[in-house]
């Protein structure tokens, strides 16, 4: 395992494709990367690193921190949502409509003679 120092001498010497042992370079350590590869920087390389390991979690934020929504992204979901649904067909729509109509016929009729019956009830006590 190369030192801080050397490791630091062996990335200079890859970016500047400078001469030399560098700073305390010995042991003859082979650079990280294959041999015509250009090297990006540490943190753009790290950057890079995380958005492939992480990239469902990392948020678009701008200069003052907060996140920003791309904007009309809601009636995109809405969209895509909608075009998922599996819609009825006209046969379906009219077999609906006559249950929810008997449903609604004999919940009216049981309302109805319940109220002929207390109404009854309450005139005999009153």
């Amino acid at each position: 395992m190369a030192s801080r120092a050397q490791r630091r001498a062996m990335r200079r010497q890859q970016r500047g494709g400078g001469s030399g042992g560098g700073a305390g370079g010995g042991g003859g350590a082979a650079p990280a990367a294959g041999g015509g590869e250009q090297q990006t920087g540490f943190s753009q390389r790290a950057r890079k690193r995380q958005a492939q390991v992480r990239p469902a979690q990392q948020q678009i934020r701008g200069q003052t921190g907060r996140r920003e929504v791309p904007r009309g992204s809601f009636v995109r979901e809405c969209i895509a949502e909608l075009r998922k649904v599996e819609w009825p067909d006209q046969r379906q729509v009219m077999t609906g409509t006559v249950v929810v109509i008997i449903a609604c016929a004999i919940v009216g009729a049981y309302l109805w003679v319940n109220d002929l019956v207390w109404q009854r009830l309450v005139e005999l006590i009153l």
